[in-house]
């Protein structure tokens, strides 16, 4: 592969106040195979995670484990690193904020920050999240709580360092103006520009005296350097930025990053703080910050407490390692949240990796085997009507799998991929093999049609390895090829004779679904219990430094011990307290977000003729859940959903296309009106409608539950 030079990717650094769950952990998968899709494709890749491990809610925790704070972050960031390698993640550093030369890099940029004017001491007072770690004013506010985590928020009154923001808050809109590309997804910037930037910055605070569990300042001892100016830092600490100017060679070779990859949670900190600290340093901006949407548990964030928490490793003991990966990249859409459960694991396991892959595999080498003893050979017999076609998509695929790459619509991406080896299963049933082999003169045909499957297969393989690491190797191997470079996947018939496994491996098997919800429930009651312990453990070690009254503690207890175990088929109900660790994947915090439809001008709505409460009374509305999605062939308007709804699944029509893609429908909650009567369209029959709410410009949204309930509940 030709160098295509350097290229820098970033995840947020976990924060380590607990275990990270699959939501926290999807960004990771996806930052691992941007990054090895970038490797293969010729860059020079550097590819930095880590832990986040200073504040105030860390100190808390602390105390909560009876450990002192640097032994709790040992600990934790021990777990969340071995939960990266688990997940097979190939990165150059796990920077920690607590590493030496981390810490001595930030108490430098204080200092440098200071001596340039941009930072000076003051006193702030107002309303504070400990669980986010950020201050709030009080418009910023809902209903008086944090307007992220929905926790309280408390007066705080304490000496501070503040940076001044406003000084390049003009620079920061122009250069965004000037650079579409910089944030990512276009919201995401609208929703920075209009909600921060424009109405105007204040200064940030950007040092604490009311605990002690951070980088002091060392010019002034009583004071820690915030978390935030710390975490974000290490995205040049990290590759070797001093601040005296002797920064290494790694740092001028790969600075500014070309991808901040974060949750759109800290989207506000990253893309307003993090570019305004550069400024003040006087070091280039990044090349793009891209805020990825959450990976939801039937709908809702998960939290230890809502008893809805799903990790990694119980998914991977049940599923597989590469499994997980494909569902979460697979299953998240650009923009929009994604959903995971139990049940749409196994129907992705079973319809994409255990059919339409692992089928293809497996069929195609025991095919070799059954008709040549397993040798592979092009034999130079063609259909063109038939070959031509395979081939055309299949040295196509690379092209279409790039475009997406380059706009990080990797689900898309991967989509293209998958979209390979269904053809490679249709052109299975074009070419018919088995009746192949019972005609004499048609064995080099045959031979010819198991060459071309095998050759296909293996360009999907490599486009795949990024992915799949794991089962793309496990591919080649049993195919007996090798993985491609990128270069290369524009031509066919570039393998030679070769001979396929005598003992092939099923890639990926079918599950029952029953058998995994009761593996489920095992999981979830080990969860719940253990979560019970650690909260008792929690409170009484909150209770003996005081940081608790008997009374809350016995209040928090009693609440607690009376939650029961939730049933993992079932959505989880939403609980009023915040759980200290339901946190998102990022730094450290969040930002508030924009509330929909709060500055919407009212739409004019004429009434139509009224109704006897009869004739609605003959209409049934219920909650349903979208199981798969595809676009109808004969169609320009027209999506295909399979709904469950209560004891069965519907098949239903919607004139949706332009608004949704297939991929974001599958795991929603929807509303249905089921008991229209059914109807053709475009070749397909509808069995009920979705509801959905139009705009005057014509923009639909699909109507769904407020909270999560079971599908089949009753709409009324």
């Amino acid at each position: 592969m030709q160098n295509k030079g350097p290229y820098y990717i970033t995840t947020a650094i976990a924060y380590t106040s607990g275990k990270p769950h699959i939501g926290n952990c999807y960004e990771i998968i996806l930052a691992d195979a941007i990054a090895r899709y970038k490797k293969a494709d010729g860059f020079d890749v550097h590819f930095q995670t880590g832990s986040d491990e200073h504040g105030q809610k860390i100190e808390t925790r602390a105390i909560e484990e009876g450990v002192s704070p640097k032994e709790f972050v040992d600990r934790t960031a021990g777990e969340i690193k071995r939960l990266w390698d688990l997940m097979g993640t190939d990165y150059d550093r796990f920077i920690r904020t607590t590493d030496a030369d981390h810490e001595e890099q930030i108490r430098k940029i204080f200092k440098k920050m200071y001596e340039k004017g941009d930072i000076y001491k003051g006193a702030y007072e107002g309303k504070y999240c400990t669980e986010c770690e950020a201050f709030y004013t009080e418009s910023q506010l809902e209903d008086g709580k944090c307007p992220v985590c929905g926790g309280a928020v408390h007066e705080e009154k304490e000496e501070a360092y503040f940076f001044k923001m406003s000084k390049y808050a003009d620079r920061l809109i122009e250069h965004i103006n000037s650079h579409p590309e910089f944030i990512q997804p276009v919201s995401r910037k609208n929703e920075m520009m209009n909600n921060f930037l424009l109405p105007g910055l204040q200064d940030l605070c950007v040092s604490r005296t009311s605990f002690k569990w951070g980088i002091q300042v060392d010019f002034d001892e009583k004071h820690v350097v915030y978390v935030w100016l710390d975490a974000l830092s290490n995205y040049i600490t990290g590759i070797g930025y001093d601040a005296d100017g002797n920064s290494s060679d790694t740092y001028k070779k790969f600075w500014p990053a070309d991808l901040h990859l974060i949750g759109k949670d800290i989207i506000r900190f990253h893309t307003i703080y993090w570019p305004i600290f550069l400024m003040s340093l006087g070091e280039p901006l990044p090349k793009q910050i891209f805020g990825h949407p959450w990976l939801l548990q039937g709908g809702e964030k998960m939290s230890k407490s809502k008893g809805n928490v799903i990790y990694v490793d119980d998914l991977i003991d049940i599923f597989g390692l590469d499994a997980v990966r494909y569902f979460v990249l697979h299953e998240m859409p650009y923009e929009n949240d994604g959903t995971i459960t139990w049940e749409l694991m196994t129907e992705r396991v079973n319809s994409d990796l255990a059919n339409t892959l692992g089928n293809l595999v497996n069929r195609t080498v025991a095919m070799s085997n059954k008709y040549f003893g397993g040798v592979v050979e092009d034999k130079g017999v063609a259909d063109p009507a038939i070959d031509d076609d395979l081939k055309g998509v299949l040295t196509g695929t690379y092209a279409a799998v790039e475009k997406d790459m380059e706009t990080l619509h990797v689900a898309d991406a991967l989509t293209e991929i998958f979209n390979a080896f269904k053809r490679l299963n249709k052109y299975i049933d074009e070419t018919e093999p088995w009746k192949l082999a019972k005609e004499e003169d048609k064995q080099d045909r045959l031979a010819t049609v198991l060459y071309n499957l095998a050759e296909g297969i293996t360009i999907g393989a490599s486009l795949l390895a990024p992915f799949l690491p794991d089962t793309a190797s496990k591919i080649v191997s049993q195919l007996g090829t090798e993985l491609r470079d990128f270069d290369s996947l524009d031509r066919f018939g570039l393998n030679g004779a070769g001979r396929v496994t005598e003992s092939p491996e099923i890639l990926f098997a079918r599950l029952d679904k029953d058998e995994i919800l009761k593996k489920a429930a095992v999981v979830v009651e080990k969860q719940r219990a253990d979560y019970v312990e650690h909260q008792k453990k929690a409170c009484a070690n909150l209770l003996k430094a005081g940081r608790i009254s008997q009374e809350e503690a016995d209040r928090q207890l009693a609440a607690l011990v009376g939650e029961p175990a939730r049933d993992p088929s079932r959505p989880a109900k939403t609980l009023s307290a915040p759980d200290p660790d339901s946190g998102s994947s990022g730094v450290a915090g969040s930002d508030s977000g924009s509330r929909d439809g709060a500055d919407q001008t009212p739409i004019h709505v004429e009434k139509k003729d009224e109704i006897e409460y009869d004739d609605f009374a003959k209409c049934q509305f219920v909650v349903g859940e979208i199981l798969a999605c595809e676009e109808v062939p004969k169609s320009k308007k027209l999506l295909c959903s399979q709904v469950k709804v209560g004891d069965r699944t519907v098949q239903i029509l919607s004139g949706i296309k332009a608004y949704y893609k297939p991929e974001e429908m599958v795991g929603k909650k929807v509303m249905v009106l089921l008991n229209l009567k059914p109807v053709k369209m475009a070749g397909l029959e509808s069995q009920g409608m979705l509801l959905c709410a139009e705009d005057e410009n014509d923009h639909v949204v699909l109507m769904t539950p407020e909270k999560g309930l079971p599908s089949g509940s009753m709409i009324c």
